[in-house]
């Protein structure tokens, strides 16, 4: 019989159903929440009540989709967490709900570690051991990864998440929500080396982004004193410039983490590893260092439940399962 993974994200404002057969992707549906765009960022309570409207035919449309019913399939992987509470209630109870009437097996996933484990969805797949630079809104992290279920964090974040500061700063251009993105496509037309940005000097492999923000909000003020049309001037360079500094950051951690550790095999996961920039001097300091790199297919960067079937299949095959206690977490503190 074929190992048929139900996976079921939900732990911020995407709701997203997958099917894996055997370890072979067959749908990843996923229902964005357009709604937040007028707030300027993510509204928790209305983030659970478009999770309850979406999750019924998400999962329909991806059953549809890889072309089997409700009775194929073996065991339900769900975001346990970390994420927002009320979304997270939404994916676990239906999770439960459903593992009970099907009489089927229930997996917790770690959201972290499904977007690390995300990168064994299609070819070429890392090898063991590998580091992967985790970054995303709300994490940002250097893992070291010697199985699916081993990973040591060896660095993260001691405040804000780079993907945090993308949006931080786009907003101080007067860039619109999500503000990551637009800071992506504003910096391809700009000079990145137009504009210099404090960097905290922060000791080991940790990060911190706190007071790069700050230097571009002061440097933005004292700026806009003189000219209150700067910002819409220089728009394009200030975006290359605040790329390019976080960016930086990110990637001379990641190389003194590869120095430490020895290993050469390495991945980018999370949100911000869409970002063009990321990806694009991460090749380029791949070549110069000698490494093999990995950068996800864009589908599976953003949240997604393909990721949470991926390692309900490492789980199910280790027989790493929950029962009906299992409760949602805002905040888990190791992968």
């Amino acid at each position: 019989m074929p190992v048929t993974i139900l996976g079921i994200e939900s732990s911020c404002d995407e709701t997203s159903a997958a099917i894996m057969v055997d370890g072979v992707l067959r749908a990843n549906v996923i229902a964005g929440q357009a709604v937040h765009e007028q707030y300027g960022g993510v509204v928790p309570e209305l983030a659970s009540r478009a999770h309850q409207a979406n999750i019924v035919p998400v999962v329909e449309v991806a059953l549809k989709k890889a072309g089997i019913t409700l009775r194929d399939i073996s065991a339900i992987a769900f975001t346990q967490g970390p994420g927002l509470l009320g979304a997270l209630m939404v994916g676990t109870a239906y999770a439960k709900g459903l593992s009970l009437a099907l009489g089927v097996p229930l997996i917790a996933v770690h959201h972290m570690q499904a977007h690390i484990l995300a990168h064994f969805i299609e070819e070429p797949r890392p090898a063991f051991p590998f580091l992967c630079l985790t970054v995303s809104g709300g994490h940002t992290q250097i893992v070291q990864v010697k199985s699916p279920s081993d990973m040591h964090i060896l660095g993260q974040t001691i405040d804000d998440a780079a993907g945090e500061a993308f949006d931080k700063c786009a907003k101080m251009l007067g860039l619109p929500y999500p503000g990551g993105p637009f800071i992506d496509s504003n910096a391809q037309l700009g000079d990145a080396t137009k504009f210099q940005f404090g960097e905290p000097k922060i000791p080991g492999l940790d990060f911190s982004f706190s007071g790069f923000k700050t230097s571009v909000l002061y440097f933005l003020q004292a700026e806009m004193r003189k000219d209150p049309t700067f910002i819409e001037r220089n728009v394009h360079d200030l975006s290359a410039a605040i790329q390019h500094g976080i960016v930086e950051i990110l990637l001379r951690k990641l190389k003194r983490a590869s120095q430490e550790t020895g290993i050469k095999t390495i991945a980018i996961a999370g949100g911000v590893s869409a970002n063009s920039g990321l990806r694009k001097q991460l090749q380029a300091l791949g070549e110069k260092q000698g490494w093999s790199v990995h950068i996800p297919d864009f589908s599976y960067c953003t949240d997604n439940a393909a990721m949470i079937a991926m390692t309900g299949h490492f789980k199910y095959a280790a027989g790493d399962f929950v029962d009906l206690s299992v409760v949602p977490l805002a905040r888990i503190p190791e992968l």
